[in-house]
């Protein structure tokens, strides 16, 4: 097993938070780009269906 350090000087915590802290706003843009790609995505999916149910409909006539 390892053993557990915690330091006495609270000051040696702050590098960590910081670390703790970047990780986390990079992973939340991370999280919203993919997001946004995937609104993109879902949007030209749309129009690719909306265009073949049409082009569907116009071959029936």
């Amino acid at each position: 097993m390892f053993e557990m350090y915690f330091p006495d000087n609270k000051l040696e915590y702050i590098p960590a938070f910081m670390m703790v802290l970047i990780f986390v706003l990079l992973t939340f843009l991370a999280i919203n780009q993919i997001i946004k790609f995937s609104k993109k995505e879902e949007e030209k999916a749309r129009m690719l269906e909306k265009q073949i149910m049409e082009n569907k409909l116009e071959s029936h006539k």
